[in-house]
């Protein structure tokens, strides 16, 4: 029993440290999940704290997967543990036989599970929670006191201070569609080889006051049009594919609403695109002097400067006439979100493929870059 009881540790703690880990490395991915979750419950109020539930969730799961290991305070983390997984079973389970949530984001954009192998993983960690959890009092830590607490408070200074520096950075690792060395176009594309939705014409008609819905080859055998009247007709779907892009809904408005999009992504040179999906109290003094900086690369090294948001008139009426010459692009919120992992991101375009990119805090890096180029 004691081997096993070992061999269960190692794995859960490894688990748990390695989906720790994998998040951390983008916490802001694991917020916007949970923002999609609130948004399917109708808990839209909780969407402001979602970034904090993210740290908090993210740093829990490194330190209880490192306590795990070491066998440390078994009783306490034998308890948060199952309720963590309990929940995180609910969750994917959810996702699975809900068909609201395609995936639950449980080893965030760098491993992504379908819903359903998100669920049989978290059934296997509750097996293996279980056992844990029932022989709780016969696990001992493998460490004394003092280096035990060295460690986990070594682990949980890692695990905000990676999130920290990520948040301001950028994450370290890029698993996103929006990564270096990608064409945007391209990623705008159904990938080959993907599998569309498969539907059905479905139609609904209506007889002595009630609806009734009916595929096209089951139609009552009752059907007469001075009975039946017609109400609508439309394309049910009855298995879900995975005919979809990398990148969804990239929309790039001028100022007159046209869709600049592939105009701009065609276009040949190197361009400036600045993210901005707020402006932010304190970024104010750094967005002002950024955007003055790269107006003068715009003008020396012919680099065009442009200006992506989803909020253009509060951009505009915050940092009005530093604008001035620079044109304002609307996007969509959520792939602007995506894009852009810091509220303020820098990107340097040629002809469509993302050259590099530098979050507002390391724009000098940006501009020291583009003024060697």
């Amino acid at each position: 029993m004691k081997t096993i009881l070992t061999l269960s540790r190692y794995i859960v703690g490894i688990l748990f440290i390695f989906s720790g880990l994998v998040k951390a490395n983008d916490p802001l991915g694991l917020s916007y999940k949970m923002q999609e979750f609130f948004e399917v419950w109708g808990l839209h109020g909780l969407n402001d704290f979602t970034l904090a539930f993210s740290i908090l969730m993210i740093a829990f799961e490194i330190i209880a997967g490192v306590a795990v290991i070491i066998g440390w305070q078994m009783r306490l983390f034998s308890w948060l543990l199952l309720l963590l997984i309990v929940f995180f079973t609910f969750l994917t389970a959810y996702a699975l036989f809900s068909g609201k949530i395609k995936s639950c984001g449980c080893f965030g954009d760098c491993l992504p599970l379908t819903a359903a192998q998100s669920f049989m993983k978290d059934l296997l960690l509750l097996a293996l929670i279980g056992l844990l959890f029932a022989n709780r009092n016969r696990i001992q830590t493998s460490m004394d006191t003092r280096r035990s607490v060295l460690l986990l408070g070594l682990t949980t200074l890692f695990s905000f201070g990676f999130q920290w520096y990520v948040l301001r950075h950028l994450p370290v690792v890029d698993c996103l569609p929006y990564k270096k060395g990608k064409q945007i176009a391209e990623q705008m594309k159904i990938p080959a080889g993907s599998i569309p939705d498969s539907t059905v014409i479905s139609f609904v008609y209506k007889k002595d006051g009630k609806e009734l819905e009916f595929t096209a080859d089951k139609f009552p055998a009752d059907f007469d049009e001075s009975t039946y009247s017609f109400v609508k007709r439309y394309d049910k779907v009855i298995r879900k594919g995975n005919a979809e892009p990398p990148i969804k809904d990239f929309v790039l408005l001028a100022p007159s609403g046209n869709d600049t999009t592939q105009a701009l992504l065609a276009e040949p040179g190197i361009k400036q695109w600045l993210f901005i999906k707020e402006v932010r109290e304190g970024d104010r003094g750094s967005l002002t002097e950024t955007i003055r900086q790269m107006k003068e690369i715009a003008v020396a090294k012919n680099m065009p400067l442009f200006i992506i948001t989803p909020a253009a008139e509060q951009v505009i009426g915050s940092l009005g006439s530093v604008l001035d010459g620079v044109l304002v692009l609307r996007s969509d919120a959520v792939a602007v979100k995506t894009a852009a992992r810091h509220p303020s991101t820098i990107y340097l375009i040629n002809q469509g493929v993302i050259v590099d990119k530098w979050s507002l805090p390391d724009s000098d890096k940006a501009i020291q870059q583009m003024q060697k180029m």
